[in-house]
């Protein structure tokens, strides 16, 4: 498979929140980069998250806007935008 990505991601183990919709969702930030994230949920979560969300980092409390690229089990990867 052809890499896409723009910068290759750092492997990662943080907590971080979903949240724009009124509700929030806990996840796992497995891999990050400045452009990008790989996620990880409970595997009921992965179904109901919205194609555009905010994400923050317990670690940092930044709030990043996000744009849903892929879903794949309990894992999602989004982009992060303007």
């Amino acid at each position: 498979m052809q890499e896409r990505r723009r910068q290759q991601r750092v492997e990662t183990n943080e907590v971080a929140y979903i949240f724009g919709d009124g509700s929030s969702t806990c996840c796992r930030v497995i891999d990050i980069t400045d452009h990008g994230a790989a996620i990880e949920l409970r595997s009921s979560a992965g179904h109901s998250i919205r194609d555009r969300f905010k994400l923050m980092l317990a670690k940092d409390r930044v709030d990043r806007n996000c744009r849903l690229i892929w879903r794949s089990g309990s894992r999602i990867g989004v982009e992060f935008t303007e």
